[in-house]
């Protein structure tokens, strides 16, 4: 039977709130889902960060969902982007420690799926990454995008305000393969409405098992 485990781990701030949501079985890799912005409500029970990690579990995967710096119970305070790449890079650490022989993916939604793909471009250990609801008109140039080389899933609404639809697919038709892209159609920023189609969205990609050696 699946199950949550809630428990603290060690960041480079302090304490770092966290759940960790187990597989039926055995898990065949593990993942870290990181949430939105700290500073616009941003934590890690957010309805899209849940359906995300809830997909992922579902096909077999542990997940870890935490909160970034200075949310809820995580000790230190925002760091305007820079200091939370720290915390993703901890919290890989510590799915490294539990799951020592599963290969690691990637993902978060909105500030969290930067976040994730600034340190999947630098760091050798994520396998596969995921970004809902990229944010490029709130980064800089975004060109650290094209550095990450490993499989990767992009779901995006139609009229995200963030970077719609039309934007989502020429910024993803010039990254290198392995990329994959949903729009989906109607959707907002925050999925509202949709959620069912963002979540079909991620198993449907993790039934391939994209983290998996070609």
């Amino acid at each position: 039977m699946s199950r949550n485990e809630t428990f603290d781990f060690a960041g480079p701030a302090g304490r770092l709130e966290a759940v960790l949501m187990h597989p039926e079985g055995a898990p065949a890799a593990a993942a870290v889902v990181c949430h939105a912005h700290p500073l616009h409500g941003g934590m890690m029970h957010f309805k899209v960060v849940f359906r995300a990690a809830k997909a992922l579990q579902e096909q077999g995967l542990a997940v870890l969902r935490f909160n970034f710096r200075g949310v809820g119970r995580s000790e230190g305070t925002h760091d305007q982007g820079q200091g939370e790449q720290d915390d993703v890079r901890a919290a890989l650490d510590e799915l490294e420690r539990r799951f020592p022989s599963l290969p690691l993916v990637l993902g978060g939604f909105s500030f969290g799926s930067h976040m994730a793909l600034r340190v999947a471009a630098a760091d050798a250990r994520p396998r596969a990454a995921l970004a809902m609801g990229f944010p490029v008109r709130m980064m800089e140039a975004g060109s650290f995008v094209d550095g990450v080389r490993v499989p990767r899933l992009f779901v995006q609404g139609e009229h995200d305000t963030f970077a719609s639809g039309a934007e989502m697919e020429a910024l993803v038709a010039r990254l290198p393969p392995p990329r994959h892209l949903v729009v989906v159609p109607g959707a907002d920023h925050f999925f509202n409405g949709h959620l069912d189609a963002l979540q079909k969205a991620v198993s449907d990609w993790s039934q391939g098992h994209p983290w998996a050696p070609a």
